[in-house]
């Protein structure tokens, strides 16, 4: 025999058995409840629970509250206050009104938080202490030393998925539904199905919230803190059921479970189990997975904050500079001496705009600009650094081919004012239109700012020529003012000779650029 052989370790587990004879809960010298038909639940890693019948309460209870939580074998509980002279206790005692199978011998009992009461006179009456033991095995030992490896969400949710069927879980069906911080997407859902190789993964926008398949889900029961679902499949006309799961039961699902994977920052996300096991799920298989649920959901919470800090930092300072600042750039003075191609497009007559729209209507306008010279920025391999007011300020670097990079900002420049032009058909954009300006040379692109607050840019003279050739263009009525290095990559270029810009110590020769009838002067 091997005296050194680790022992073998005992599942999740939850048992109920009846005390009998009389117990009674006691807040200081207020009777709370006296029972001689009480229950006491033994569960893996919480002390002993006792449940006494509704009807042997002896203080008033108010109405359920807004609060709910979720086992997955004992299903969701509600929670009442009790109400005492001058003392209202919030919350203070639970019930599963639909328990779950393995609980069943709960349902209609009360149970009290430790908070509520003082003490509990047990009588004649014994607790064991639980049968707890350590919960290891494939499962928990991937998530200690091999999950970390992992990179991505859809990577884990397979891997997550082939080790629950590795530890013994009768696994079908693996979903998890994450929510983000995105202009556009309200979040990702990873699908893993066992016949299926890929992990499918969803990405609703915002829109989700008010669709019909939405709505009717458990997804949103969960993700709203109504507490958990768990369903059996196998069973003729269930209660409370969602359109989902009569998908799942033709697809030889028997058993399903949804439960809550909260974020640190609040935030509930929703993990999905379908069994396709007759007998569905076991306690220990529930057991199992809601030990390891925090865990699981820090995993994926790792996962999107990575995907919201890229998300985020080119949402408000492009993708080439949100690249930059993951990578390290964070520090003020860090960054490059860049050739590029600057452009600053403006929006006219944005004062008079305002008034006569009204505030709601001009914003409206405002962000249907920004969308149309961002996305052909983009377009033309540029990056918005930033809004500035109702301007916009767009870079396009060199790199090795600087007269590419002129081009791209000089036929940028022309697709806004020709898009604004087809724009200004439609009622809305009836007053949108722009002024632009655009130079080249040499600018240091990187962190400037105060110590706890920077701004990713660029600064130099050619940022302060395109800004002051945009102003340049709204006095003479031209649309597009280029300098004089931007002229050799332009069609039909109009001199302006050389002109006197505001705070540029030498004068700027500049070119008019046409765009169709979009760049006819307003002069």
């Amino acid at each position: 025999m091997n005296v050194h052989a680790t022992p073998r370790t005992k599942g999740y587990g939850i048992s109920v058995e009846t005390l009998p004879d009389r117990i009674a809960i006691y807040r200081g010298d207020v009777l709370l409840a006296e029972s001689s038909n009480a229950k006491v639940m033994y569960e893996t890693r919480l002390p002993p629970a006792i449940y006494v019948p509704r009807s042997d309460l002896c203080v008033e209870l108010s109405a359920e509250t807004d609060l709910q939580t979720f086992c997955p074998f004992k299903g969701t509980a509600t929670y009442h206050d009790i109400n005492l002279s001058g003392e209202r206790l919030t919350n203070s005692i639970w019930a599963y009104e639909d328990a779950l199978p393995e609980s069943a011998a709960i349902q209609g009992h009360i149970g009290f938080l430790p908070s509520a009461y003082t003490h509990i006179d047990l009588g004649d009456n014994t607790l064991r202490d639980p049968e707890d033991g350590n919960i290891s095995g494939p499962l928990i030992d991937w998530l200690m030393r091999g999950a970390s490896d992992i990179k991505t969400a859809e990577e884990f949710t397979k891997a997550l998925s082939e080790k629950m069927l590795e530890h013994g879980i009768a696994l079908q069906r693996l979903s998890v539904l994450v929510w983000s911080l995105h202009p556009l997407i309200a979040g990702k859902h990873h699908i893993w199905e066992k016949d299926t190789a890929e992990i499918s993964t969803n990405v609703p926008t915002y829109e989700i919230h008010d669709h019909p398949a939405f709505i009717n889900s458990p997804l949103r029961h969960v993700s709203n803190g109504l507490g958990g679902v768990r369903q059996r499949l196998n069973v003729e006309h269930p209660n409370n059921s969602f359109p989902i799961m009569e998908d799942l039961r033709a697809k030889g699902g028997t058993d399903y479970v949804a439960m809550p994977l909260p974020f640190s920052d609040g935030r509930i996300n929703v993990l999905t189990l379908t069994s396709d096991h007759p007998k569905g799920f076991t306690t220990e298989n529930l057991g199992l997975v809601f030990e390891c649920s925090a865990v699981i959901a820090r995993f994926y919470e790792v996962f999107m904050q990575r995907e919201n800090a890229k998300v985020l930092l080119e949402t408000y300072v492009g993708k080439r500079t949100g690249t930059r600042v993951l990578g390290g750039e964070i520090r003020r003075g860090d960054g490059d001496d860049i050739d590029a191609a600057i452009m600053f497009c403006d929006l006219r007559n944005s004062t008079i705009l305002e008034e006569k729209l009204g505030r709601g209507a001009y914003i409206n306008l405002l962000n249907e600009f920004f969308e149309t010279v961002s996305g052909i920025v983009h377009q033309n391999d540029g990056e918005v650094l930033k809004f500035i007011g109702d301007a916009v300020l767009a870079v396009f670097p060199a790199s090795d081919n600087p007269a590419t990079a002129r081009e791209n900002a000089q036929r940028s420049a022309v697709e806004i004012v020709e898009k604004l032009a087809e724009n200004r058909q439609s009622v809305m954009s009836g007053d949108c239109d722009c002024s632009i300006g655009i130079a080249y040379g040499r600018v240091t692109y990187g962190n400037v700012g105060s110590r706890e607050r920077l701004d990713f840019t660029v600064i130099g003279q050619a940022a302060n020529i395109a800004a002051r050739l945009g102003e340049f263009s709204k006095s003479t009525g031209h649309k597009i003012v280029v300098s004089n290095d931007i002229e050799p990559v332009c069609n039909q270029a109009i001199p302006l000779g050389q002109i006197k810009l505001h705070n540029v110590s030498q004068p700027v020769t500049a070119y008019a650029l046409q765009a169709g009838k979009g760049s006819v002067a307003l002069s």
